[in-house]
């Protein structure tokens, strides 16, 4: 007797085609319910009975600042037509993983054609607000809109009108950069006819044309954070999260592409970045926020955080050649001793010292080498315009070849922030 081939009994494979067609329904049932994040839904309903209370936060002790304040009662104040009205909506987005609170009832408005920076150390809570704004991670509590779309119940329509360059690219080394382009166009449904057009058009603009060819591999870390940005901008999306986009980059290609950034918020786009230079935050951002341990500690312009947080101003005075060498005679902030040098150089040094000392009485010599004396001016009464009033009338008569006058940089309001995150760290490591 002849056995069939699909026969069960061995030599015949019915066995193992059976095994194998169970398997794979099995294996995309799994698929199917991992995608659709069904069991994660399931998963923080139930967690909500028992998951731990929100921590107090600086509100309820009336510590919290007085912007991110504002904006809390804004965006919990706001309609449906209030929140379709902006292109980003956070309300009290709050992140749990297990009993550790990562992020903590945060809430902010991005209108259309407007930039918002995210700053803070690691740890801070940035990374875990990405995640949930992109869908990697589930938000645990409060909710957030794109469009009017809610991120909770409908993400799938999010993704489709969201850009994302992560702060490690997610690109195939086997692949060229013009091919990572195409796949990324035909999964944003751009029609076939138009990606090669697209494709090069965002390669030129930002500036990796002459490698588009090459294999992911091949290029420097400059140029993936290129081509991850250019993958953020297929489909013309509404939102764009930045997330340290120009990590690797030479300074000349930072700036081109901070002016590109620029063109885009310009055309109505909303930018969240996340950025460690103050410089690349100062230069592109509308509004920034200093996240601490979860929560905003501070909200609003660069300039605006600087007037209410900076802690005094830098005055740098470059005195004309022929008395430069006086400065080296300069010894600290109540400098006496001028050594040697003639009486009309000693003089000339002496006069730019007392004239500074005498209008602004907070003012303390930090510098003095080559020419240049730098001062720094904890406090003063004065404002800009009175301020450089005083100068300039030393300038004419004090021997003064140059001046510059500034605010304590937004660096260091950052710091003076994120010096408490680091102060409570060492608390619970002592205990």
């Amino acid at each position: 007797c002849v056995q069939g081939y699909f026969d069960f009994k061995e030599p015949g494979i019915g066995r193992d085609l059976s095994y194998m067609a169970v398997v794979g329904v099995a294996m995309f049932l799994v698929l199917l319910i991992k995608e659709t994040r069904v069991l994660e839904g399931i998963f923080y309903r139930g967690k909500k009975a028992i998951e731990a209370p929100i921590a107090e936060t600086e509100e309820e002790g009336g510590l919290m600042d007085s912007d991110v304040h504002a904006e809390k009662d804004r965006v919990r104040g706001m309609t449906l037509a209030d929140i379709e009205n902006h292109n980003l909506i956070l309300k009290d987005m709050t992140k749990y993983y297990g009993k550790f609170l990562a992020v903590n009832q945060i809430c902010v408005g991005v209108d259309a054609g407007s930039c918002f920076g995210l700053l803070g150390v690691n740890g801070a809570g940035k990374t875990s607000t990405f995640k949930m704004l992109t869908g990697d991670e589930m938000i645990s509590r409060g909710e957030a809109w794109v469009r009017g779309i809610s991120i909770k119940t409908d993400m799938k329509s999010v993704h489709q009108i969201i850009g994302y360059c992560p702060q490690f690219d997610a690109l195939l080394d086997d692949l060229t950069g013009r091919e990572t382009l195409y796949i990324f166009c035909l999964l944003r449904g751009i029609a076939t006819h138009r990606m090669q057009g697209l494709s090069e058009h965002l390669a030129v603009e930002l500036n990796f044309m002459q490698h588009i060819d090459k294999k992911v591999r091949e290029y420097s870390g400059g140029n993936k954070r290129k081509l991850s940005t250019a993958v953020a901008l297929i489909g013309n999306p509404s939102v764009v999260y930045l997330d340290e986009p120009t990590t690797g980059m030479d300074p000349g290609a930072k700036r081109h592409l901070w002016n590109i950034v620029c063109k885009q918020r310009d055309s109505g786009k909303s930018i969240i970045l996340t950025s460690h230079s103050m410089e690349e935050c100062e230069a592109l951002c509308s509004r920034i926020a200093i996240m601490v341990n979860g929560e905003f500690k501070c909200l609003g312009s660069t300039q605006h955080l600087k007037n209410k947080f900076s802690k005094g101003y830098i005055l740098v005075i470059q005195l004309k050649r022929e008395f430069e060498d006086s400065i080296s005679h300069l010894d600290d902030a109540s400098g006496s001793s001028f050594g040697t040098a003639e009486d009309e150089i000693k003089g000339a040094a002496q006069r730019v010292k007392d004239y500074v000392m005498s209008h602004f009485s907070t003012a303390i010599l930090r510098e003095a080498y080559q020419g240049r004396i730098t001062f720094y001016i904890p406090t003063t009464h004065l404002t800009w315009s009175a301020m450089f009033g005083l100068m300039e009338t030393a300038k004419e008569t004090l021997h003064i070849e140059s001046y510059s006058l500034s605010q304590t940089s937004l660096e260091q309001v950052f710091l003076s922030f994120t010096k408490k995150q680091r102060e409570e760290e060492e608390k619970k490591k002592n205990r």
